[in-house]
């Protein structure tokens, strides 16, 4: 590995034939001007943006981050970028093709309680990468930062590119972190959608169970329905964690193999291409699907179904031709808790759900209230 010039490096990235869609927010800007300025951007760059403002951010990424500087959201960002960039190259092989993203806190007009940090993501079809640097707070100015985000975005397109060259950042005896997963074949052919279902863990080939959910994290109260529903309908559950979501960026590598390593052995754990129901169920025809009322709730809703009222009865309709289920739990919603009988559901609906009543089973617990005590940017 050499140090060279920023030019040097730039030239280098466009004489390779790797081609990105670049969003920066926070910091490292200066990586934009570098590759458009140096002949040859359009090769490289498919389309760069500083989703700067809370809102655009959020928007680049189709969900409000728990943390808008975290190698999470740097993570969340470049996986929107690969979708973007693969619509840009329809006739580009898959692994020439990045998204790759900045999310940064630098020195502002204002003090900072958190550390000044870097976090940066590529996605490819292969991997994902990423690169996490704190800064020693206080030892230089803003521009001094912004220098060191955008020369490390710079190499983290080189290494993407598989170039050797890379520039100096001269730090502080500060350390870059670095995270990468290599994704099996598996894993890739889901992401491109060539691929519906796999089988990660367990014994449980034509699942009669099935727990579909993000698992982010996977709790005590995960397994306590898993245990119950086996007991009453006196099958093994098998869990599935779909790499696509229906309004959100697919799950990055680095997230699916987080998310799957929760499972024990034993556990039996299907990864799909399946953000609806409808996909779910020709996946596994006649299994009885573990839900919470939320979810029942928005599977009824045309809004699933470009506002079309007659595609929402038609897919549900669906669903009950291949002989799938319903087993449905409530959940604790403000100061009340919401149970299936609550509810007002089409009839369709309706005739293939099973409730199960508090008095059976109620647990309070909640992913997203786990990930708040427990995150940190």
């Amino acid at each position: 590995m050499s140090n060279v010039d920023v030019a040097t490096l730039v030239q280098q990235i466009h004489d390779a034939p790797l081609r990105i869609v670049l969003a920066i927010t926070g910091g490292g800007s200066r990586a934009i001007s570098a590759l458009l300025e140096m002949p040859g951007a359009s090769r490289t760059v498919l389309e760069a943006t500083v989703p700067y403002c809370a809102a655009a951010l959020v928007d680049w990424i189709k969900a409000k981050p728990e943390h808008f500087c975290s190698e999470c959201t740097a993570r969340a960002m470049a996986m929107a970028g690969y979708q973007r960039a693969l619509k840009y190259s329809p006739n580009s092989a898959d692994q020439l093709v990045a998204g790759v993203a900045c999310t940064a806190s630098l020195v502002s007009d204002r003090h900072k309680h958190g550390a000044h940090r870097i976090h940066i993501a590529l996605q490819s079809a292969v991997a994902t990468q990423t690169w996490s640097l704190v800064l020693h707070k206080g030892t230089r100015n803003r521009a001094q930062e912004e220098a060191i985000a955008a020369r490390l975005v710079l190499n983290s397109i080189a290494q993407g590119a598989g170039l050797e060259s890379r520039l100096p950042l001269s730090l502080q005896q500060e350390s870059i972190v670095e995270n990468r997963c290599d994704a099996p074949e598996a894993w890739q052919r889901l992401l491109a959608g060539t691929l519906a279902a796999t089988r990660l863990r367990g014994t449980v080939i034509l699942p009669k169970i099935v727990f579909p959910g993000a698992f982010n994290p996977l709790h005590p109260g995960h397994r306590a329905m898993a245990k119950l529903a086996a007991r009453r309908l006196s099958a093994e559950v098998a869990y599935e964690l779909s790499i696509v979501n229906a309004d959100k960026p697919p799950i990055d590598f680095i997230e699916l193999d987080q998310r799957a390593r929760q499972f024990a052995d034993n556990e039996t754990l299907w990864l799909t291409h399946a953000s609806t129901f409808v996909e779910k169920s020709a996946i596994f025809p006649g299994a009885a699907f573990l839900v919470g009322v939320d979810t029942i709730e928005r599977i009824a809703e045309p809004r699933f179904y470009g506002d079309n009222v007659d595609r929402c009865r038609a897919a549900l309709d669906e669903i009950a031709g291949r002989g799938c289920r319903f087993l449905v739990f409530g959940r604790a919603q403000g100061q009340r808790f919401l149970s299936l009988s609550d509810l007002t559901l089409p009839g369709n609906l309706a005739a293939i759900c099973d409730e199960v009543p508090a008095a059976e089973f109620r647990e309070d617990v909640s992913s997203t209230e786990l990930r708040k005590r427990h995150s940190s940017p």
